[in-house]
């Protein structure tokens, strides 16, 4: 669906696969990918995964001097990169929102989506501006994926992004290799024992 150009929501648990939602289809459609997510260490893991590979991916976060914030960024001006990891925070940047508006954006991927809803537990207010960012990027296709959102949370953050009839994959927030067990200490000192 989405290399077919189609908007997608994707609710998957941790560990389900979300991330060759994107990476698949940056690989065959023309342009660039872009990658929102709020978490340095995600983004940099990712990064390096798919260099490893040979896959033209970058990141632009806070760890990034000037320098290297000017690599990839001529990186992106060229046509080189697949795949273009960011914060939420970057499109106040305007700067960076007019240079990435003269590239093709193949697909607009946001992960960590339940944090566009302000119904989320994880809200972060500058996931709102994503819906003007991708209008102004043209409207390229969106994913929005998340592992944990209610079906109020699923419609807010189809509403918030601007979702065109979006395919959603709902497989839920269910993770049978989880459990929980509780017990009982008689004492502060029997519950740091048990610790």
């Amino acid at each position: 669906h989405l290399i077919g150009g189609g908007d997608a929501f994707v609710l998957m648990p941790t560990g389900g696969g979300k991330s060759l939602c994107y990476q698949l289809p940056a690989l065959h459609r023309a342009g660039l990918c872009i990658v929102v997510s709020p978490l340095i260490a995600l983004m940099k893991d990712q990064v390096d995964a798919l260099a490893a590979r040979g896959i033209a991916a970058r990141r632009l976060d806070s760890t990034l001097d000037l320098d290297e914030y000017r690599t990839v960024m001529d990186e992106v001006r060229s046509g080189r990169l697949r795949l273009l990891y960011v914060a939420p925070e970057r499109f106040v940047n305007e700067r960076f929102c007019q240079a990435i508006q003269r590239t093709r954006i193949s697909l607009f991927a946001v992960d960590e989506a339940h944090c566009i809803s302000q119904w989320g537990h994880d809200f972060r207010p500058a996931y709102l501006g994503l819906a003007e960012a991708v209008r102004e990027l043209g409207g390229p296709p969106i994913l929005a994926l998340t592992a944990t959102a209610t079906p109020q949370v699923k419609i807010d953050i189809i509403r918030q992004l601007g979702m065109r009839t979006p395919t959603v994959v709902d497989i839920g927030c269910e993770r049978p290799n989880l459990c929980y067990h509780v017990l009982r200490a008689a004492s502060e000192s029997k519950k740091r024992a048990t610790l």
